[in-house]
């Protein structure tokens, strides 16, 4: 996700990811082990993007400095990843590259038992149920809609409509990156095709303005109802005080375990965004595994890994 307003990367907190990345390199790599039930966390929203614009071209409206970092590739992801536990990741498509999923395709192809796919598709297109069928065929796992003050027509759009009856026809996602007045156009289209699978973006924003309002809540909450549908409990340097340890954040937490249950809610960093100083990864982390005091450890295992396995993995 990137919001509204630019993060980047200073020259030194970036130099000290290069470096920590060379060191992990040199470490060996796991693949699935279920073994540990106390780790084996899944990540699951991390954007990948590579230096090399030749190789890998921008969209039409982006330009190289609009990549902030100017490099953040799987090894550099893994270098922040590994030592915390996580051992798979869900990949999401960086708008950079728009509808090219050349470069993600690489790495999940590289490395098939670590990393999952969402990709980027065009739902006004004629051939929408062949584009499915390739996404799904090269191992996407979901769609990912961005709402650009568009939402409240997804409801009646007839393209709109047929991908999501799609998607639940070939067991895929729709992982919508929302706003919270986004959240009842989402709610209707629910209502409309309860056997697809949903997972909403980052709370659907709600807090990305500073404040966490009860209103916005309810009405993510009330999207529990649907028994397909799903939270990421992610972004949280963007969310509330914006502020580590996150602990502004419990509550919302609170209420959506509540509502949705453990079963329902995922985990996620939001990477490289959640890195960039003075956030962490350790932070992100943290705020499920050691300050969510609320959440028993079974729920903590869903969060942290067991939901997003069924989800992208099984």
């Amino acid at each position: 996700m990137k919001f509204k307003t630019p993060i980047r990367l200073s020259r030194r907190t970036f130099s000290n990811l290069l470096t920590m990345s060379a060191i992990t390199q040199t470490l060996p790599c796991h693949g699935s082990d279920n073994t540990n039930q106390s780790s084996n966390w899944i990540d699951a929203h991390v954007h990948v993007w590579h230096p090399d614009t030749k190789r890998y071209p921008l969209a039409v409206n982006y330009h190289p400095k609009d990549m902030q970092p100017p490099s953040f590739t799987e090894d550099q992801l893994w270098s922040l990843c590994e030592p915390h536990g996580v051992k798979r990741i869900v990949l999401i498509q960086m708008s950079f590259y728009e509808h090219d999923h050349r470069y993600m395709s690489e790495v999940m192809q590289r490395y098939p038992d670590r990393f999952a796919g969402v990709s980027l598709i065009k739902w006004d297109q004629p051939r929408l149920k062949t584009e499915v069928k390739r996404h799904r065929k090269i191992g996407m796992r979901g769609f990912r809609m961005h709402s650009k003050g568009d939402a409240n027509r997804w409801p009646s759009d007839t393209n709109v409509k047929k991908l999501w009856k799609l998607a639940a026809e070939y067991d895929l996602a729709i992982c919508p990156l929302i706003n919270p007045d986004d959240i009842q156009s989402i709610n209707l289209l629910c209502r409309q095709f309860p056997s697809t699978k949903v997972i909403i973006d980052h709370f659907a924003r709600i807090g990305v303005d500073g404040n966490i309002r009860e209103k916005q809540l309810d009405g993510l909450c009330e999207l529990a109802n649907y028994p397909n549908t799903h939270v990421k409990a992610s972004a949280f340097y963007a969310l509330g005080e914006k502020r580590a340890p996150y602990l502004d954040l419990l509550p919302m937490i609170k209420r959506v375990i509540d509502a949705f249950g453990s079963e329902r809610v995922m985990w996620a960093s939001d990477c490289p965004f959640q890195v960039q100083s003075p956030h962490t990864y350790q932070a992100s982390i943290d705020l499920i595994e050691k300050h969510a005091t609320f959440l028993s450890q079974h729920d903590k295992i869903e969060i942290l890994r067991g939901t997003a396995e069924r989800l992208f993995f099984g």
